[in-house]
């Protein structure tokens, strides 16, 4: 018996604009649905507040990621990146982390700088992919389910 090929469903293009405070139920949504310990809403709005480079992720109408970096004295400090379970593994964040840094660099970033949590392998392998590599390692960085995890120090140039 012959079993019917569906056709593949194409997603939704994605666009990347600037956060606004309206983004913020679906930025908080994903984030906790995402990690263990999120970020509070307070917290993303002082990154709005002190003018971060704060981006959101659309497909269609629906916020689907983010990112927020920070740029002063040559370096951009990547703080949090995230793509919606559901819209994993598609490109979203290797886009989304691309933006960002070509944002930092017309701001005068020369250097990109980030921690991870060596358990996240997803993030190491695109940060990796991305030229980033560890140039250290912050002891106790990270609260986790029991005691603290280090946290793994990654840098590249920005182009």
């Amino acid at each position: 018996m012959a079993v019917a090929k569906q056709d593949a469903v194409e997603p939704a293009p994605i666009t990347i604009r600037a956060m606004q405070e309206a983004d913020l139920p679906a930025v908080v949504r994903i984030e906790h649905t995402s990690y263990a310990f999120p970020w509070t809403e307070g917290i993303f709005r002082d990154c709005l507040r002190v003018n971060y480079l704060c981006r959101v992720v659309e497909s269609g109408a629906a916020v689907v990621g983010y990112g927020i970096i920070s740029v002063g004295a040559g370096e951009a400090h990547v703080l949090n990146i995230c793509v919606a379970a559901e819209h994993r593994c598609r490109g979203i964040g290797r886009r989304l982390l691309t933006h960002l840094l070509q944002a930092a660099a017309r701001q005068g970033g020369r250097d990109a700088l980030l921690e991870t949590r060596p358990s996240n392998a997803s993030a190491l392998r695109l940060y990796r992919s991305l030229g980033f590599e560890q140039v250290g390692t912050r002891r106790g960085y990270y609260q986790a389910v029991v005691g603290r995890e280090d946290a793994i120090v990654m840098k590249r140039p920005i182009e």
